[in-house]
């Protein structure tokens, strides 16, 4: 999302049925990819009048929908379930925030969607910023890194040397891999 927002480009449509991991044979990594690129747009990001605070309007919706899909994600239900779309609106605004559910026990994850989940789109995160949260980035979470994920960013390195046209930044550090392993104790857990 990041890398997104930073081309100018805006989704609009994130939501849980756009986002497709996808785990190539025997490299013990899970990519995860945004499809369906129907209502994206590009905005100009040197024109100022498109701005509100420095960021364009568009991106915080993408930020919040993202919000949207992980707390689906980890708790299997919408913060704000109702069975009617004026029903659900209407609850909407009526509350001030997004209540933790019992579900997220993490203190730095409830911390993240809650900032992902900021309903003042001036005080939300920014793709940017959320990758520089401390749930990412706080000693412990860097004391994490597994060897398996800094032998895979190590082989990205290499294979990017080779030729590989396809590595990205993202594959050569360690803290933006995360292994199939992870994934089967997160959906373990949630």
């Amino acid at each position: 999302m990041r890398v997104f927002h930073s081309s100018g480009l805006v989704h609009r449509d994130i939501k849980c049925d756009n986002i497709l991991l996808h785990s190539p044979p025997g490299s013990g990594r899970v990519h995860a990819k945004i499809s369906d690129f129907g209502f994206a747009k590009k905005v100009d990001l040197n024109n100022k009048q498109t701005y509100l605070d420095g960021t364009v309007p568009f991106m915080k919706v993408d930020i919040y929908a993202l919000g949207i899909t992980f707390y689906k994600l980890i708790t299997h239900k919408y913060p704000v379930n109702e069975r009617k779309f004026k029903e659900q609106g209407k609850k909407m605004s009526q509350i001030k925030f997004i209540k933790r559910p019992s579900e997220i026990k993490d203190n730095l994850l409830w911390d993240l969607l809650s900032r992902l989940l900021e309903f003042d789109q001036n005080k939300r995160i920014t793709a940017a910023e959320a990758l520089q949260h401390p749930y990412f980035t706080s000693p412990e979470e860097l004391s994490d890194i597994s060897k398996e994920q800094k032998d895979l960013a190590s082989l990205a390195a290499v294979a990017e040397l080779e030729g590989d046209s396809s590595i990205t930044e993202f594959d050569k550090d360690p803290t933006f891999i995360v292994s199939e392993y992870r994934i089967l104790i997160f959906e373990k857990n949630y």
